[in-house]
């Protein structure tokens, strides 16, 4: 229904006119139990006794959430809604615009509330991600909580409670007060750090001291599908102790009382990669350790959230310094928060040994090829990329090479890389990143309170570095429409992307791995399993085929079709005038499609620039 402008302004102005969050403490102490125990049916029913004035109460379930970038609170999995006082049942309103809020009345002569409400983790891949299997469970605290409105969330105090199944351990930042059988009662903090210290369990559990003997502690708990993926070697904990040192010789600093690597191994488990303060939650399929040269590209993974406790959670953007979990995030610097941590994660990665130098330069190379044929470029600059998580919130796209995704990430890295390189040859070699690194994430040693900036503050603290016009440096690679992506910094480090017949043999593992054939530089389009037509490059050869999403590949020249057969096809048609023909189906029609190609396969890698200095081997050198 449509409503005038006025009434439907009148309308909103009503619905977010919730009491402005005070800065003063809320009265009381909210007490917070979830029984995580049901793996059975994949159920969080939770508990909730709530002080509060008689009169009007307004409770929030969490909206905007901290390292999703989004309005991506779960509340299509919050079930089961009951509120009471003094044991008599209260009747709760829905907010009819702001859905995330319900109002109750608090009757006189009680002194708060007790709600009960489930939170439903998944139980399939199309309903979202599993957080709860037979033998792991995930605790995110903003999808098991409802608070009151009109309190900044760093000033509402929760003692929270967890049941766990019987004999299961688990991993947190969070503070254990005491532990009875399987119930934990953890120490009283508040509603801003407890969601920001999500907890993973585990039938199967383990504990490595990441820092013997520091006086902060920093841990990796994992927890896995089987025991014998817990199983790690001492040359494969190595590297994982030497990227926490890397930190701390780039960074300088440290900004948590101890730090907590929780990471899930399974299949069935749904992956993450989420920052926190003092902790991060990631979650990789099988083989992390017990196939470990194989999934050798996942350890970026740790090195990347480990990153983020420095930027991201210490180091904010000003426009993330929001009251609660219900006021909208600003994402206009996510190219800091994220893309800077993207090109530190890599980086540490290959300092640490987590990943080979030479297989970082093959990973720069894929990113750098992607985003060099990105055609959505001509539309999009790159800084419009920060309002995806509102915009799409990760969902699938049809055309991602034309639309764009987040990608503020990786072209962000290219971006840092270019701007390393260019500090590295403005000052003779004398002066780098790794010297913002230390300025600008490095301050306030041992302070765990957020340190919030600006554009401006990047912009004079790079200065401080390096003299030069950073603001129309970053401006330029951030509003521009290119042509390609921003590969100065690679030339730079003395390195040029170029295409050969054969992709490297990380690369090639990596493709193996994903169960796909890439064939994006050549036939503009990538084969996934099952012969289904991925990644389509707008304007493409496939493009202008008329080849779309939702098709699969049948048959190559009248064959059925198999990647090698493709690839055969595609180095036969180099040079000659014959089209690779191809029999593809989409829904129930099945059509020829003939493809006018003959320029060979093409794969993305790295080739040094003649007598130019090897920046890239440089920045990519372990700190002494």
């Amino acid at each position: 229904m449509f409503l005038p402008r006025v009434v439907l302004a009148a309308a909103l102005a009503t619905a977010f006119s919730a009491q402005a969050a005070s800065d003063q403490p809320y009265p009381g102490t909210i007490v917070l139990n979830v029984d995580a125990s049901d793996t059975a049916q994949n159920i969080f029913r939770v508990r909730q006794s709530i002080p509060a004035k008689p009169g009007k109460l307004t409770l929030l379930y969490p909206q905007w959430i901290p390292g999703n970038h989004g309005p991506s609170g779960a509340l299509n999995q919050f079930a089961g809604l009951k509120v009471s006082a003094n044991g008599q049942p209260l009747v709760w309103q829905r907010d009819p615009v702001n859905v995330y809020a319900f109002n109750v009345t608090v009757p006189k002569g009680a002194r708060g509330v007790e709600v009960e409400f489930q939170y439903l983790s998944p139980v399939e891949s199309n309903q979202g991600r599993t957080t709860m299997t037979n033998d792991i469970l995930g605790v995110q605290w903003q999808s098991v909580t409802l608070y009151p409105a009109g309190y900044q969330s760093r000033q509402i105090t929760v003692q929270p409670n967890l049941t766990v199944p019987p004999g299961w351990q688990y991993g947190s930042a969070l503070e254990q007060q005491q532990r009875n059988g399987d119930v934990v009662a953890f120490k009283p903090l508040d509603l801003e750090t407890l969601i920001d210290s999500p907890l993973f369990a585990g039938r199967y559990f383990r504990r490595i001291d990441l820092d013997p003997g520091a006086k902060i502690p920093v841990h990796l708990n994992l927890v896995a599908d089987s025991a014998e993926q817990l199983e790690a070697t001492p040359e494969q904990i190595a590297p994982h102790r030497e990227m926490v040192q890397q930190a701390y010789k780039l960074f300088n600093s440290q900004h948590y009382q101890h730090y907590d690597f929780l990471l899930a191994i399974s299949d069935e488990f749904g992956g993450i990669g989420r920052e926190h303060h003092q902790s991060s939650e990631n979650g990789v399929k099988l083989g992390y350790f017990a196939d470990w040269s194989k999934h050798e590209a996942r350890r970026e993974l740790l090195s990347h959230e480990f990153t983020h406790s420095w930027n991201g959670k210490f180091r904010r953007p000003a426009g993330q310094n929001v009251p609660d979990f219900n006021t909208p995030l600003q994402n206009e610097l996510l190219w800091v928060y994220e893309g800077q941590t993207q090109y530190w994660g890599a980086v540490l990665a290959a300092r640490s040994g987590l990943i080979k130098a030479e297989h970082t330069r093959d990973l720069i190379a894929a990113t750098a090829a992607r985003y060099d044929n990105v055609k959505g470029r001509e539309w999009r600059a790159v800084q419009d990329t920060v309002n995806d998580p509102i915009v799409n919130a990760r969902r699938p796209q049809g055309w991602n090479n034309w639309q764009r995704a987040e990608d503020y990430y990786s072209e962000g890295q290219l971006i840092w890389l270019d701007a390393d390189t260019k500090i590295r040859e403005l000052s003779g070699e004398t002066k780098s990143l790794n010297d913002f690194a230390r300025s600008f994430f490095g301050v306030d040693d041992g302070v765990n309170v957020a340190k919030h900036y600006t554009f401006d503050d990047v912009v004079k603290s790079l200065n401080a570095v390096q003299p030069y016009d950073w603001k129309s440096f970053l401006r330029s690679r951030l509003d521009g429409n290119g042509p390609g992506a921003p590969l100065d910094g690679l030339a730079r480090a003395g390195w040029k992307l170029v295409y050969t017949a054969k992709p490297t043999e990380f690369l090639k593992a990596q493709e193996d791995l994903s169960k796909s054939a890439n064939f994006q530089y050549s036939l503009g389009f990538s084969v996934g399993a099952e012969g289904k037509l991925e990644a389509l490059q707008w304007q493409g050869v496939g493009f202008k085929a008329g080849l779309s999403g939702g098709s699969v590949l049948v048959a190559v020249d009248g064959r059925a079709y198999k990647a090698e057969l493709l690839r055969a096809a595609v180095t036969a048609a180099k040079g000659g005038k014959e089209p690779i023909t191809l029999l593809i189906k989409k829904g129930n029609l099945y059509q020829t499609v003939a493809l006018d190609y003959h320029d060979g396969l093409k794969y993305p890698r790295l080739e040094r620039i003649a007598g130019t200095p090897d920046r890239l081997d440089a920045i990519l050198q372990p700190l002494k």
